[in-house]
């Protein structure tokens, strides 16, 4: 287990990073028309969470006392998730694709982060 922990904590560390570079070089009304809502300087805050989330679920593999900040970074990614979800449905934004893979990312998120909390903690 604590292998397959690890590949979906590297997994989502760069899926994270990506969307961080792509936040900073797309504003959010180009992005979809649901994020038109998101002003541009939180959209840049939300970049910049990104990152850090995205370091936060690698980072124990260096220094394991700062293992809590893995189930920390999963969790804040899937509130974004789940709040782009939101946002999206309440623009009524047709197409579910979107939802559909966000709320994936955000079960991922959430199994990362009880799979550290519970099943297999760091050590």
């Amino acid at each position: 287990m604590n292998i397959f922990l690890w590949i979906l904590q590297g997994l989502l560390a760069l899926h994270t990073l990506v969307g961080a570079v792509w936040k900073f070089s797309s504003p959010p009304e180009q992005t979809m028309a649901s994020f038109k809502a998101i002003p541009p300087g939180l959209w840049l805050s939300m970049s910049i969470v990104e990152i850090l989330c995205g370091l936060g679920l690698v980072i124990p593999a260096l220094a394991k006392p700062l293992a809590i900040l893995t189930p920390i970074a999963a969790i804040i990614i899937a509130l974004e998730m789940l709040a782009f979800t939101g946002l999206h449905l309440s623009a009524g934004d047709g197409g579910f694709g979107p939802i559909i893979y966000w709320l994936v990312v955000a079960g991922i998120c959430g199994f990362i982060a009880y799979g550290r909390l519970v099943l297999e903690p760091y050590q």
